[in-house]
This record gives C-alpha cells, structure tokens and sequence, in this order.
C-alpha cells in the first residue's frame, strides 16, 4: 500500500536538536513548581497567560524577552533544580524523537548562584551524563557568551568550554540581542575557541538582517548559525552560506512569536531548502514559546504543505551538522531512512 505523503508521525521521526536554551528548556509545570516552593511570585504571562505574547521588534520588545527569562532562571536555587531542568528536557526531547540534543548555556548567568562558573559548568555535564544515561538520548553542551556584556567576559567562557573539549563541550556561542554589543569585538574570544577545535555556533540573522549573518561569518568564523534566517535577504549572501555547507538553526515558532515573521507561513523554509541550505529546526526556549521539538516540523508542515520525504531531510539535515560521534550519526541517518519506508497507512499518525 502506497503511503500518503505528509502522515506519518513526526514524533517518531529521529533527529537531532541542535538550538535549545538551558532555562529556555524548562517545563511550564516545573517553573510554577519550583516557583511556589520558593514563594517566587511571577509575573501573569508566566502563569494564567502563558506562554507569553512576545514582540522583539523593538529593544523594548527584547527587553521584556529577557526579563521573563532572568525570572525563570530565579527559581533554579539548588544542584537537585539543574538536575531536573536537564533531565526533563532529555526526556521531552526523546517523547519528540530527539536522537542527539546540543543543549546552549550561558555559565555566568548561573555561576553567582552555584559557586562560580567552574563549579555550575561541572554540575551541568554531570547532570547531563546523568539523563543521558537515563534516557538514551545523545547529549552535548554549548557554552554561549552574552552580546550584552563585555566582550573580556567572552575571552573568559571561551577558555572555560576549552578546559572542557573531550569532556562534553562541543561548541562556543554567542546569544542575545543581536542589536546589542560589537559583534567583532567577540572575534578573540572566538579564536581562542576555533584554536581548541570546537564548534563556533553564534546567533545571527534573525532580529537583524543579512549583515549580521555577514559579520558572525566574517568576523567570527562561524562553522554552524544560530538562526541565520534572514539570510534569505541576501541571494548572494545565501549562495556563500550554501557552499560553505554552513548549517542554519531554524527555529519557526520563536521566529513568529518574536516578531520577525508575521505567522509559519512566512517564515521562508521552503526558499532555504530550494537554495540548497542545510537547515536544522530547532525550538530555542520552548518555556516562552510554548513549543518543543516535533512542533517546529508540525507546524512547518501545515504551513508548508511538506512532504513526509522533505521532512526526513530535514530531520537527516539537523543530524549531519550536529557533533555526535560518526557511528551514532550513521545509526540515525539509517533510522531516518527506516521512518520514510515505513508505511504511513500501517503507522501512527500525527494529529
């Protein structure tokens, strides 16, 4: 029997997750939890109007993104806290069909708390190996510096994630506001990461245009984007991106919610894919947008009329640019291979 395109079940479907925030990736049920052993009063859109009407257009838009996030972050008070978060991310992800999970924190966001920078990045990796081994999901970490500090408080993370290569650090980042901060001025604390051999993963090119992918490629050496969407922008820029095999993390409905496309139909995946782009779906702080994983390919099916075959190159896409071994990332791309064989009429279907 022929399968019927586009119906297969997408939480099935293996892939990697390669643009997860730390407390972006906590559970709205854990927050509420956590925040009323504590006595923690937070604000409405994270309670009775959650999850939260977003708007980054403006600084004053991202300003209000944030404060929501420093909220959240407030209620990790304890080692037992950080343990949970990461657990119960590995265990969404797997329920998504997440195979491997390169999950971003920025260490000086949390260090004041758990006793330095150091000592927070350690209990991050151990409570990663801790739901590794639990769930049996891949997992990795991405040490991210903030476009809003100094540019010397990068120097410092890069040579923090170096002191880790081998040991569960796989890439270095830099988040924020993209209209925030020099971005050249990140470039040396971008080398001291590509001398170590990690991967240089930075935003750029979702609240701004072609010119930040442009700088975060020139300046940075980016071998993977963070976002890079806009880039659509630029044919020519687009064109570089494609032959350099430059990886975009793609995350929709954080792209809808902040404001950078006005709904999932004009968030532009089909031109991305046509140009030949290696796009990876990602759900960026799925606590203040209230989507996960297997949501960001839903909702780009629906928007996008995909076929059951483009949505396996995706999830092969997102594989291909992740750091997992070679041998896993064989065993998944043949997982992927096996999902599309089998017959959407036999299989469980997607709401």
């Amino acid at each position: 029997m022929a399968p019927r395109d586009g119906r297969r079940d997408l939480r099935s479907l293996p892939k990697a997750h390669l643009h997860l925030h730390f407390t972006g990736a906590m559970r709205h049920a854990t927050l509420l939890e956590l925040a009323e052993r504590d006595g923690i009063v937070l604000p409405d859109s994270l309670v009775s109007e959650w999850p939260p009407q977003l708007s980054a257009a403006d600084e004053k838009g991202w300003f209000r993104f944030q404060r929501l996030y420093d909220v959240a972050r407030s209620v990790l008070r304890t080692e037992d806290d950080v343990r949970r978060l990461v657990r119960e991310a590995a265990e969404d992800d797997v329920r998504d069909g997440g195979r491997w999970l390169e999950i971003q924190v920025d260490p000086s966001g949390y260090g004041a708390r758990f006793g330095g920078i150091t000592a927070f990045t350690d209990l991050v990796l151990d409570a990663v190996r801790e739901a590794s081994a639990a769930t049996g999901l891949g997992m990795a970490v991405v040490i991210a510096a903030n476009r809003t500090r100094h540019p010397l408080d990068a120097r410092t993370l890069a040579r923090l994630a170096v002191q880790y290569v081998g040991r569960g650090v796989v890439g270095f980042g830099l988040s924020n506001d993209e209209r925030r901060g020099v971005t050249t001025e990140f470039a040396p604390a971008f080398a001291i990461a590509e001398r170590a051999g990690l991967l240089l993963v930075p935003h750029g090119g979702e609240l701004v245009g072609p010119q930040s992918v442009r700088t975060v490629v020139d300046a940075l050496h980016a071998h993977r984007l963070g976002h890079g969407v806009r880039s659509v922008e630029d044919p020519a820029l687009l064109a570089r991106i494609v032959d350099a095999g430059i990886p975009l993390e793609i995350c929709p409905v954080s792209n809808v919610a902040l404001g950078v496309y006005s709904d999932l139909t004009s968030v532009p995946l089909p031109v991305l894919l046509e140009a030949g782009a290696t796009v990876a779906l990602g759900a960026d702080d799925p606590l203040l947008f209230g989507s996960r994983l297997a949501a960001q390919y839903a909702t780009m099916r629906a928007a996008h009329e995909l076929t059951d075959a483009t949505l396996a190159d995706l999830a092969a896409m997102s594989i291909r640019a992740s750091c997992a071994p070679e041998e896993t990332r064989t065993a998944l791309l043949d997982e992927v291979g096996a999902w599309l064989a089998t017959d959407a009429e036999s299989a469980t279907m997607s709401p």
